[in-house]
């Protein structure tokens, strides 16, 4: 697939230095490192997922990264939300992993959103990004993310954890010629999903959402880079109770497998 983002001129020669082993990396190199620099990467949730994910686009040397959270760090988080520390108890969490981004690469523009996204701003807020990551933890949220994307046009890496299992795919509704559009309502028709139970009820295991954060990010550089094949049309299922970790097709609505 093609690069989603256009390089930037040139990177900042500590910024060479610091992303050298993307420089070398098959498929990405100096060129795509400069997609990065270019890239405008919305993150919805700074919590579980979001966490590990705004990591790992800052050590990846994203241009800016628009990070979207109403809420503040608590002590239960520290299992799970890696960019926060216990210093950050009761700071807003946007402001907390905006610390951890600017230590890690201090290049990258944060933008701070500490509000709830809503039906009503989503289009606002993820409006001139590339590509918005959820790491949501409510499916109303995720609704209204998802038909955010679709009205902008913009891929969406989704993911969700609970307990021992997740689930990763990219969702776009406009994607390059050749590729069929997959949205959230051919995983979860409207009506379908319900509401999940919370991490507070049922648990989630924290180095899953380490793990499932990873594969969000890297889904993400690339698009950006136009590396390898994106999960467009296809579902990563992980059951990291069984060491299982499959990948299952992903049929958009209305269409039947070839």
């Amino acid at each position: 697939m093609r690069p989603l983002v256009e390089p930037v001129a040139s990177l900042a020669p500590e910024e060479l230095i610091r992303t050298a082993r993307h420089a070398v990396l098959a498929a990405i190199g100096e060129e795509g490192q400069r997609r990065l620099a270019a890239a405008r990467i919305a993150v919805i949730g700074a919590g579980g997922l979001g966490s590990p994910v705004l990591l790992a686009l800052a050590a990846a040397g994203v241009g800016e990264l628009v990070v979207v959270d109403d809420d503040v760090v608590e002590r239960t988080n520290l299992q799970r939300q890696l960019a926060h520390r216990v210093d950050d108890i009761g700071t807003a969490k946007t402001a907390s992993a905006a610390r951890a981004v600017r230590d890690l690469s201090p290049l990258t523009v944060v933008h701070e959103r500490t509000l709830r996204l809503t039906a009503d701003n989503a289009v606002d807020l993820l409006d001139g990004a590339h590509l918005v990551i959820d790491g949501s933890d409510t499916f109303d949220t995720r609704e209204a993310v998802a038909a955010a994307a679709e009205h902008l046009g913009i891929p969406l890496v989704w993911g969700a954890v609970q307990e021992w299992a997740a689930q990763v795919t990219v969702f776009w509704s406009a994607p390059p010629e050749g590729h069929a559009p997959v949205v959230l309502g051919d995983l979860f028709p409207p009506g379908s999903a319900g509401e999940p139970p919370t991490c507070a009820q049922v648990g989630v295991l924290g180095s899953l959402c380490v793990q499932v954060g990873g594969l969000l990010a890297t889904e993400a550089i690339k698009l950006v880079t136009g590396a390898g094949e994106p999960l467009l049309g296809r579902l990563v299922v992980v059951d990291a109770l069984r060491a299982r970790q499959d990948v299952i097709p992903l049929i958009p609505s209305g269409r039947t497998p070839a």
